[in-house]
């Protein structure tokens, strides 16, 4: 039992010393935790957790590793806001992934972002069509802001007192540069369909990063664009 009662005393005590780092540090929620708090959460955790099990170690310990840990966190939260340009290294920055309505490959890749999780994370904010979006930023935290296209914004149908619209569920029939072709089949539509779409608009399938459509609209076409470190004119 005095094992048992030994780990006790050290989880609660792990516990506290925690629950009082997060607050002294100003920890924000687990969803809008940077990488940089997301690894110092899981070696806080590791240590805690590790001394549980070791005979050898005990509330001295756990405090002792608490309080350097702590140290450092506080020392790296210093000098991110002392000093700006240490903020990109730590804490990352924000990166556009569409511009102007155009998905930028060259930003997604460097991210490690594919057209797929895009869309996931579009659809959390009740967005089911790239066509809707401007601008998408891709935060340091791993969501994404989203600034809609002005057809798209406030006031809606409803508040303008129009008729309702039927809803259409947008499908992806390019998706980097290949063809999906169980889509295409899934709507009765053709390859050569779709090429021929392409030509309508002045492209070839080698120049496409994304496309979907939509029923009764034209194809939605995402060329393959790259950023290559030029500056936004925003």
């Amino acid at each position: 039992m005095s094992g048992y009662a030994e780990m006790f005393f050290d989880l609660v005590f792990g516990f506290f010393a925690l629950f009082a780092l997060t607050k002294i540090l100003g920890k924000t929620q687990i969803s809008q935790i940077t990488a940089f708090d997301f690894i110092s959460a899981i070696v806080l955790g590791e240590l805690i957790g590790n001394a549980l099990y070791d005979d050898k170690v005990g509330i001295p310990q756990i405090g002792f590793v608490v309080i350097v840990w702590g140290g450092l966190m506080y020392t790296t939260e210093y000098i991110t806001q002392r000093f700006k340009g240490s903020r990109y290294l730590l804490e990352g920055s924000p990166a556009i992934v569409i511009y102007n309505g155009k998905l930028i490959r060259d930003v997604m890749k460097k991210n490690k972002l594919d057209v797929n999780q895009l869309k996931h994370m579009l659809r959390a904010k009740d967005i089911f069509s790239m066509d809707q979006v401007e601008y998408a930023i891709l935060e340091a935290n791993g969501t994404v802001s989203v600034l809609r296209k002005s057809d798209y914004q406030s006031p809606t149908r409803k508040d303008m007192k129009l008729a309702a619209q039927p809803v259409q569920l947008p499908i992806t029939l390019i998706n980097d540069g290949e063809i999906i072709y169980d889509n295409l089949k899934e709507r009765n539509l053709t390859e050569d369909w779709l090429l021929g779409e392409l030509k309508k608009q002045n492209y070839k399938l080698e120049d496409i990063f994304h496309a979907e459509y939509e029923k009764d609209k034209d194809l939605q076409i995402y060329p393959i664009q790259n950023r290559n470190h030029q500056k936004w004119d925003v």
